[in-house]
């Protein structure tokens, strides 16, 4: 919950200041950022590998949890879950690749502001509990299990 509450809110901020700069939320009319924008693609594709499970990234411990204690209890539902988390996986690395790579719109060419100064500081709180709960996830479930 925790990771999720994270994750999805810092996608969200990802999709807003593209809305921002665009006006459309629509996935076809984005392409090629990379080029334009390091900056937020760098924060976008952490926070797309960590809603993914990307070992390393806090969703990967919670993902691991969660069909572990699934399969411990039956097999069969902890597959079919396993196999939702592919097909999310599989949504997120599509958008990803369409968003960040390919060829530049047209759009995207006359604007070239990446990330602003406000932009970047509220997106690295995200970023560093992205990592820091996925490389140690131990104080956090210490806590849970203390209440």
């Amino acid at each position: 919950m925790i990771s999720h509450g994270i994750v999805s809110g810092a996608l969200f901020l990802c999709i807003g200041i593209l809305y921002e700069r665009y006006n459309t939320r629509l996935i076809k009319y984005y392409s090629g950022l990379l080029t334009t924008k390091p900056l937020f693609s760098t924060f976008f594709s952490l926070f797309t590998l960590a809603n993914i499970g990307l070992p390393g990234t806090n969703s990967f411990i919670g993902e691991f949890l969660i069909i572990l204690g699934c399969f411990l209890v039956n097999s069969w539902a902890a597959m079919f879950c396993a196999s939702g988390m592919v097909f999310g996986a599989a949504y997120s690395l599509w958008l990803l690749n369409r968003i960040l790579f390919g060829n530049i719109k047209n759009f995207s060419i006359t604007e070239y502001q990446d990330l602003t100064r406000f932009e970047f500081y509220y997106l690295c709180p995200f970023a560093f509990m992205t990592i820091v709960l996925g490389i140690y996830p131990q104080f956090l479930i210490s806590y849970i299990y203390m209440v």
